[in-house]
């Protein structure tokens, strides 16, 4: 691996009256492609620029290969930075700006071209290595900052939100072009973004930030399917999100959940949901009764149909309703069904297959929903004293 290991250790910042960083403290392994995300102003970007070096914290450590590098400049801690709106010298040609940081080095001449010409061909624009800046499209442009970031050889990329000036699709290419390079050269890189399908598409792992704090770290997987807490359950991708009290508990002897039957007990819970009625949740967390919680479940792990289930499993969720919306979208349909006249609850269908090119479903139809407790999950425990309170 040739890139290096980044530890945060309780970081704080704080501009004037604002706290925009509340004692952070992560560990980025080598290697890693580590987003930190969340909304504008969660602090990700300051974190960002404090391992960058152009910003410092009020307290903490920041550890680039175990060396503190809070005393360093930014040019001497092996991280280099692609910026939101390019950076380019609008004077210079694209090789120029490329070869930009090797002439600052003195490096010899004689070393400069190939190299950068090795770095525009990483980013496929060795077609355009004489052009100017404003001759370029918004997506070359960012690659010619990714080749001057990555010149200099850096240990570790620190991305801030590099793609949110393009255009959707162009977006979508871009990312894919980033994730390869990332792959060909092997470095650490830390992007920031607050948009939760660039970070799930290509990242090792993920920390969900909201209003200074780190929520949640875990890889893709883990933040959309099991996140931590109600925000980052609302954050990522669409969820239904209920309040609930619990009612029961039951250690389950035989887990619905294989892969966590090694690490913790299971739990099947019952939650009395106001205005819907009783819900099952499987869970590794200790609840008990009286307790306030926070529960998701994501819409595509809904069953709709306009027949009653014949299932007579324990733990499946069912109750009745109406479609009070169906929106189709070529590939999937989502429904919001109207559940006891009060609840909207949002359902996603995929259409896999030829026969699925239509709803069958349709507005002020009479449907039933499913799922298994094994599909929703607890985000949210407030203190059992608090509860009784």
């Amino acid at each position: 691996m040739k890139g290096s290991d980044v530890i945060i250790e309780g970081v704080s910042k704080s501009f004037g009256d604002f706290r925009a960083l509340n004692n952070v403290s992560l560990e980025i392994h080598k290697g890693e492609f580590f987003s930190l995300l969340g909304p504008s102003g969660c602090g990700k970007t300051t974190l960002l620029r404090i391992i960058a070096g152009f910003e410092s914290p009020d307290s903490g450590v920041v550890t680039i290969d175990g060396t503190d590098v809070l005393p360093l400049p930014p040019n001497q801690r092996q991280a280099n930075t692609v910026f939101q709106n390019y950076a380019l010298f609008p004077h210079l040609t694209v090789f120029e700006n490329v070869a930009f940081s090797l002439r600052i080095q003195h490096v010899p001449k004689a070393e400069i071209a190939p190299k950068v010409n090795e770095y525009l061909r990483l980013v496929q624009l060795e077609g355009h290595a004489q052009k100017k800046p404003n001759q370029l499209s918004g997506g070359q442009k960012q690659r010619v900052a990714i080749a001057r970031a990555l010149i200099n050889e850096p240990r570790v990329l620190l991305l801030d939100e590099p793609l949110s000036a393009l255009d959707a699709k162009l977006r979508q290419h871009m990312l894919i072009e980033l994730d390869q390079i990332h792959d060909k050269i092997g470095i650490t890189f830390i992007y920031v973004t607050h948009d939760q399908q660039e970070a799930l598409s290509v990242s090792d792992r993920i920390a969900v930030m909201n209003q200074g704090d780190v929520l949640q770290v875990g890889t893709p997987h883990e933040i959309y399917e099991s996140p931590a807490t109600d925000f980052a359950a609302r954050f990522i991708g669409e969820t239904n999100l209920f309040d609930g009290t619990v009612i029961k508990v039951e250690k389950l002897d035989q887990p619905l959940l294989p892969a966590m039957a090694p690490l913790a007990e299971e739990y099947m819970v019952e939650l009395d949901v106001p205005s819907l009625g009783t819900i099952k949740v499987t869970t590794v967390d200790k609840v008990q009764a009286g307790q306030q919680v926070s529960f998701t479940v994501r819409p595509e792990k809904i069953v709709i149909t306009k027949e009653k289930p014949s299932t007579k499993r324990a733990d499946i969720n069912l109750f009745q309703g109406m479609v009070d919306e169906p929106i189709y979208s070529g590939f999937q349909t989502k429904f919001y069904v109207k559940v006891m006249d009060k609840i909207l609850i949002r359902v996603i269908k995929q259409h896999a297959n030829y026969s699925d090119e239509g709803p069958d479903i349709v507005w002020k139809d009479s449907v039933y929903i499913s799922w298994s407790a094994n599909d929703g999950y607890i985000v949210g425990i407030k203190d059992p004293v608090e509860a009784k309170a």
